[in-house]
């Protein structure tokens, strides 16, 4: 049997002699659209295998066997003309009035996309180790899966893309709490390269029956994200093909830059995965899509209202969100308000702050909602690292097992060193802060926010002046 991981470290290694790649992302992107065109294209021919009359989107001289597939093929500057003058240029152009849907995904996917690599021959090399995978053979497939998480893996250290992958650990934890099930519309809003979808598609496929194609239909229906830029929307669409998901329904497009009130019934859906974007600002003038009171430019707030505004009444939703939403006044409280009067806030899970390291050293936290009742209490769980660990890394990263006693303590609810939970009538008088420290572990060293320091300051200016007060009394009747 080929090693799949040996070919993928042997592509690296070719594309590295390239003058023009530079870098891992500039590798993974190179790599991302030559994957995804060979998916694709032994998808086709799998569906051209079982369905009479099935014509692929892609134009013949275009389709992956028609140039690539022969080891012997076209190479050198031929090849590389053929790349940079045809291939590309006719995909990002290609004609998607039939309305054909998977025309439309691979026009997106080759629309932010560029071939970095110079040489036609070094072209040539990753071609025919990429020719030695199957994408219909359920085994190359399945070990395939395993390289792919390991190729997002490495965009955490790969400048700004590291914010595109969610830990495996924590994206199945989430899914599995929630729940997703057959029929049920499942959307991630911002789904960078497709970690929650998959996971969806997985623990759908495992608890539920997903036995025919009728089902396999369904689930291709309703399962929805939103990407808006090239790369992930690539690795994600190519990620869900190779989850089966035939024509993914991923949207090339900006999920805050769409008038909040215009999202209505016929868009609601009944589960809501999703770890967006947070500590940057959003695209100037995106907040005013937004109702006056709420807006503001960070991103992870926007993404919390939008999520609210996408739920159904009953929908249930399991996100990532940095402290820093869970905090502040102003128009972050009334976000959260606005949050704990239409929606169940049941469960919050800490997250110790190296778990997106190293694309993000902030704390995070784990939400679990739903949407339609307003929260009475909130339950709270403290998870820590494991023993020896003193902080997760690339090559530490976080585990499943550790949420184990989180999965066990999950139905039958009970205070404990790492749980406890707080009502809404303390934290309405709190503002409306949920973050909630640990009330059975001492603290170390308190966090004080700026307006205690102010409030101390004063109170330590206060005591100075009675004091000089007194000590001018003193003087003086002295």
């Amino acid at each position: 049997m080929k090693n799949i991981g040996t070919i993928i470290k042997t592509l690296q290694n070719i594309m590295r002699k390239d003058p023009g790649v530079s870098g891992d992302a500039q590798r993974i992107e190179q790599l991302g659209w030559m994957i995804s065109l060979k998916v694709i294209d032994d998808k086709h021919k799998e569906i051209e295998e079982t369905t009479d009359g099935y014509v692929p989107p892609v134009p013949k001289a275009l389709q992956w066997r028609n140039w690539a597939a022969d080891d012997e093929g076209i190479t050198g500057d031929e090849l590389k003309n053929f790349v940079d003058g045809k291939l590309i240029p006719n995909l990002k152009n290609l004609d998607v009035s039939s309305g054909d849907k998977c025309a439309r995904i691979i026009r997106n996917i080759f629309d932010g996309i560029n071939n970095y690599m110079k040489n036609g021959t070094i072209i040539r090399q990753v071609i025919n180790q990429l020719n030695q995978i199957d994408f219909n053979s359920s085994e190359d497939r399945h070990i395939f899966g395993d390289i792919y998480e390991t190729i997002l893996r490495d965009l955490q250290s790969s400048g700004n893309y590291g914010e595109f992958y969610t830990p495996r650990a924590i994206t199945e934890f989430i899914t599995e709490m929630v729940d997703p099930r057959l029929s049920e519309k499942v959307l991630d809003p911002a789904c960078g390269t497709g970690g929650f979808l998959t996971s969806a598609i997985e623990n759908i496929r495992k608890h539920h029956e997903v036995k025919g194609v009728r089902e396999l239909k369904e689930l291709e229906k309703t399962i929805h994200g939103i990407e808006y830029k090239p790369l992930p929307f690539m690795l994600c669409v190519t990620n869900l093909i190779l989850h089966d998901i035939k024509a993914p329904t991923i949207d090339y497009t900006d999920s805050l830059n769409r008038e909040y009130t215009s999202i209505g019934q016929k868009d609601r859906v009944d589960v809501i995965l999703a770890n967006p974007p947070f500590g940057a600002s959003v695209t100037d003038g995106v907040e005013t899509n937004f109702p006056m009171n709420f807006r503001t430019t960070e991103s992870a707030d926007l993404f919390l209202l939008l999520m609210i505004r996408y739920l159904k009444d009953g929908g249930r939703a399991g996100i990532v969100l940095p402290d820093g939403s869970l905090t502040g006044d102003g128009v972050k409280q009334r976000i959260r308000q606005h949050f704990l009067e239409n929606c169940n806030l049941h469960t919050i899970v800490r997250l110790p702050n190296s778990v997106f390291q190293p694309y993000a050293s902030v704390a995070t936290n784990l939400l679990f909602f739903e949407k339609g009742k307003p929260t009475k209490e909130t339950w709270y769980w403290d998870h820590r690292l494991p023993e020896g660990v003193k902080a997760y890394n690339k090559t530490k990263p976080i585990q499943k097992s550790e949420f184990d006693d989180l999965k066990k303590w999950w139905k039958k609810r009970k205070g404990n060193e790492q749980a406890w939970k707080v009502s809404l009538k303390d934290i309405a008088a709190n503002g409306y802060s949920l973050d909630s420290k640990n009330p059975h572990t001492p603290e170390e060293e308190h966090s004080y926010s700026s307006s205690e320091i102010v409030s101390m300051l004063h109170e330590s200016l206060r005591k100075s002046d009675k004091l000089l007060e007194v000590l001018k009394k003193e003087l003086w009747n002295g």
